[in-house]
Parts: structure tokens; C-alpha cells; sequence
């Protein structure tokens, strides 16, 4: 069975999102001293900006869960301070990826969450590990870094939040490609994409 015939088989774990921060963090924080102000890739974001964006959404996602808003998202927010050092911004990615892995471990497989829609506990886990692996992919490229997202991690995004991916490509191309990061040999770059998080709701 491939990576992406195996993750079918479970639920995105609040242990996956804390194992994609430890390789956020094991990437990028050699490159610390680097100037994080350049822009991430294909992001109008610097390099910065992009990791403090990613412990803002792990952030957010960990609230929601734990407080279970039918209508919309929590009228909090995570600022990191102006200025941090990079290794820093990282430091607060792993922090929001630990609160989001208790918040998901917590919950009940049942709960449900607004994210555009009624969204589990499960789903919140997805796109945590999507935000960090995509936007560990854009700091590399910033940064001019050779780094690629796990195989297994991009399987488990792709069978949760992207069901209509290519799957005779591997699971790293595949996420790449349906997040709008790369072309396909036979299919150009997305210009517009977005993931399916929210599940149908209950009649």
C-alpha cells in the first residue's frame, strides 16, 4: 500500500501537527542568522512574516477546537512581537502546534468547529500539518533551502483536505501541486485552489 492508500486509513492526529512543527523547526533554524525578510517563494510574505503566520493559524485552529464557536472564529488573535529573531518566530510555531495538538487529543471525534462550516477535530490536525508543511516549503525556497514536505505527512493532508488530488504522482508533488506551489508534467500550476475542511452537514 502507498503512503497515500495508508492515510485513508486514519484520522490526521494532534501528534501529526506537533511532528510537522519539529521538522519546521529542524529546517529552518540552522538558517536563523539568513535574512528572514526576503519573500517566501511564490508569497507576497517575508520569510518572517510567513512563520509568524503560521504560529498565528495553529494558534487559532487550537482555540477552536477547544471552544467548539458553531458561527464563526474567536474573537482572539496571536501576535508574535515585531522583531523577533527567526529562531524565535519558530519557538512560537511550536508552542501553537503543542496547543493544538492538546486541543485535538482532547476532543471528542464528534466535535465540531466553524471553519466555513461544521469542521472535526480531525480536520483542524489536517490543516495545521498543511500550514506548516506548505509554508516550511515557501521559507525554503525564500531562503534557498533543498527541502521537500514528509511523504506520509502529504499523504494524510492530501486524503483529508485535498480528496480530488492526483494520485498516481507522489504524495509531495501532489500537495505541491494542489496548493498551487508547482506544475505537474501534465498539469500546469494552480493559480486558484482551496482545501476541504468543513464536513456535509447533517441532515
Amino acid at each position: 500500500m502507498n503512503e497515500l492508500g495508508a492515510a485513508t486509513m486514519r484520522r490526521v492526529r494532534g501528534s501529526d501537527v506537533e511532528r510537522a512543527a519539529a521538522g519546521m523547526l529542524s529546517a529552518l533554524s540552522p538558517h536563523g542568522g539568513r535574512d528572514w525578510t526576503v519573500r517566501a517563494g511564490s508569497l507576497e510574505w517575508s520569510c518572517w512574516t510567513t512563520a509568524a503566520h503560521v504560529a498565528h493559524d495553529l494558534f487559532a485552529y487550537a482555540a477552536q477546537v477547544a471552544a467548539l464557536p458553531a458561527d464563526g472564529y474567536l474573537p482572539l488573535d496571536l501576535r508574535v512581537q515585531p522583531g523577533a529573531p527567526p529562531r524565535e518566530a519558530l519557538r512560537a510555531v511550536t508552542v501553537s502546534a503543542r496547543l493544538l495538538r492538546a486541543a485535538v487529543d482532547a476532543a471528542d471525534p464528534g466535535d465540531r468547529a466553524w471553519h466555513w462550516g461544521p469542521c472535526d477535530p480531525a480536520g483542524f490536525a489536517a490543516m495545521g500539518v498543511a500550514e506548516v508543511l506548505l509554508h516550511t516549503y515557501d521559507i525554503a525556497q525564500g531562503l534557498g533551502l533543498d527541502w521537500r514536505p514528509p511523504a506520509d505527512l502529504s499523504a494524510l493532508v492530501l486524503a483529508r483536505l485535498f480528496p480530488d488530488a492526483p494520485a498516481a504522482v507522489p504524495p509531495p508533488d501532489a500537495l505541491l501541486w494542489s496548493a498551487g506551489r508547482a506544475a505537474l508534467p501534465d498539469r500546469p500550476r494552480r493559480t486558484a485552489w482551496s482545501w476541504r475542511a468543513a464536513l456535509p452537514q447533517e441532515d
